[in-house]
């Protein structure tokens, strides 16, 4: 079946898995590894397929692009951006747009451009703040934040099998 038989909603859904990890990875510009390092920190949950193949949607990719955001251009490790993720998914908010969006308006308003240049940095340019994992994950997807419950009930039953 070629692209004329898929829906439109097929082509145009953030959240449906289509990257695999070398694709993704050259799309943000990292290496795949970094990818690897983001999903066992639990900051990013890609689909796998059923061959164990890691797939990544538009909504992991720009996930990716705001966690290397903030470490490379804010200094924030990557605990803190666990911290700050979990917090908006508990919040329900997305803090971090909130904030640039603050600040732009700020800057707006400020025409003598009296602000101290360099003390904040820009959002990934054309980046729209990925959605909340609620809103990314299916049923027959867990949250991101059931990542590492998942991986050490995964440790668990492999220990116990011995």
């Amino acid at each position: 079946m070629g692209l004329s038989g898929l829906r439109v909603a097929d082509v145009s859904d953030p959240g449906r898995p289509v990257y695999v990890i070398s694709v993704a990875a050259e799309l943000v510009r990292v290496h795949p590894r970094t990818l690897r390092i983001y999903e066992y920190e639990g900051l990013v949950c890609p689909a796998r397929t059923r061959t164990n193949i890691r797939l990544y949607s538009e909504n992991d990719v720009r996930r990716v692009l705001w966690i290397r955001h903030l470490t490379q251009n804010l200094g924030v490790n990557l605990a803190g951006i666990r911290v700050l993720f979990e917090l908006e998914e508990r919040l329900g908010m997305r803090i971090l747009e909130t904030l640039y969006a603050e600040r732009d308006q700020t800057a707006e308003r400020s025409t003598t451009g009296s602000a101290v240049p360099g003390t904040t940095k820009d959002a990934p340019a054309g980046v729209a703040r990925p959605a909340t994992p609620e809103q990314t994950t299916s049923p027959d997807q867990p949250s991101r934040t059931d990542q590492p419950a998942r991986r050490a009930a995964a440790a668990a039953a492999s220990s116990g099998r011995k």
